[in-house]
């Protein structure tokens, strides 16, 4: 009779031969140490023991030590911990476990794979928790949920060192573009030229907030700018309606692209010329990147796992919300309205910062 093991009983993902190999060639070459250094951290290692060798490696390439068969034993033992980790006759297999250091990157690329593998189980054992406790605001526990798988997946970035050439390179096609494009935005252009020359554009991570007092058309700039961007640039837009609904944000945005009044467009009673230019904005409207979300009751958290998802199937360029104030706080229990606007504010600042959008 086979016997099914439940989810926490498997044995969790590693490769015992792949960490053997790495600690082994790391041992043999100088330039494998590096390597091995480079791309693992001492928790990647499934095994105790190999955790601690390669604690004690990465202790001797600090102090510009040899890292061989006899400094190794030397440090492990001062530390007392030789033979929690089997011993020299131990050492010695994992130096003969390979002939050649030249594989080293191809065995610590297995033991990284493994230990992303295990980091994702336990960021799942930990969204498991968070969904049993129903008293945290749900707000709150997606995101979380969403923070821990990102972070697994994106651990190794900004790890290494870039050297300066492909970034020479990367700069050189960014000025020559510069240099053609002849003084245009930078960022993503508001499609007004004399905010342009002052702003170069809307740039990514920018929190911009159009402030002023009560039907003075705030909402109608917010528009003309997405509208720029998704038309002109084909930059892919998100638009977070709390106070219109999606179709009527739609009307509002045909309207302003033929120029046409909003109330004749609701009765239908326009001239044949309007006709025609309300057909053209519709066209030029139909297909642009522009993804509209009128929900009601949203909060930064909220938007920050749309916008993710967004700009991972899509892209993203501009994010627009109208308006902050009508957004709500992610469920914390603060003391005043002013205190939840700061809080909101807060997010979408670090919303614009994470996905690098304006």
């Amino acid at each position: 009779m086979a016997i099914q093991l439940s989810p926490t009983e498997r044995v969790p993902p590693q490769n015992i031969d792949a960490e053997q190999s790495t600690l082994g060639s790391m041992m043999l070459e100088r330039s494998a140490l590096e390597k091995g250094m480079e791309i693992l951290q001492t928790e990647d290692f499934y095994r105790p023991a190999h955790q601690l060798v390669f604690d004690a490696l990465m202790s001797l390439a600090e102090r510009d030590e040899p890292a061989d068969l006899i400094t190794l034993q030397e440090e492990l033992r001062r530390r007392g911990k030789l033979e929690e980790c089997g011993g020299v006759e131990y050492l010695m297999s994992l130096v003969n476990s390979v002939p050649t250091a030249a594989n080293v990157e191809y065995y610590a690329r297995i033991v990284e794979q493994k230990s992303i593998l295990r980091k994702l189980i336990t960021a799942g054992t930990r969204i498991i928790s968070l969904a049993y406790n129903e008293n945290e605001d749900i707000d709150t526990v997606t995101d979380e949920a969403e923070r821990l798988v990102f972070g697994v997946a994106q651990r190794r970035i900004g790890q290494y060192f870039r050297p300066i050439t492909p970034l020479v390179n990367q700069t050189w096609e960014w000025v020559e573009k510069r240099y053609h494009e002849k003084g245009e935005a930078s960022g993503v252009p508001t499609g007004f030229h004399k905010l342009d020359s002052i702003t170069s554009g809307l740039q990514p991570s920018d929190f911009v907030v159009i402030a002023a007092r009560p039907s003075m058309g705030k909402t109608a700039l917010a528009l003309n700018i997405a509208l720029h961007a998704a038309t002109k640039r084909k930059e892919t837009v998100a638009i977070f309606s709390i106070e219109m609904s999606a179709e009527q944000l739609v009307q509002r945005m045909i309207c302003m692209l033929a120029k046409a009044n909003a109330h004749r467009l609701r009765t239908g009673r326009f001239e044949d010329e309007e006709w025609r230019k309300i057909a053209e904005a519709s066209n030029d409207l139909y297909g642009a990147p522009i993804y509209i979300d009128d929900t009601t009751d949203i909060t930064h958290l909220g938007m920050r796992a749309k916008c993710r998802r967004l700009k991972a199937e899509h892209g993203l360029g501009l994010v627009v919300v109208d308006y902050l104030q009508l957004m709500r706080a992610s469920g914390k229990n603060l003391d005043n309205r002013n205190q939840e606007i700061s809080e909101i504010a807060r997010g979408l600042k670090g919303l614009a910062r994470e996905l690098k959008v304006p």
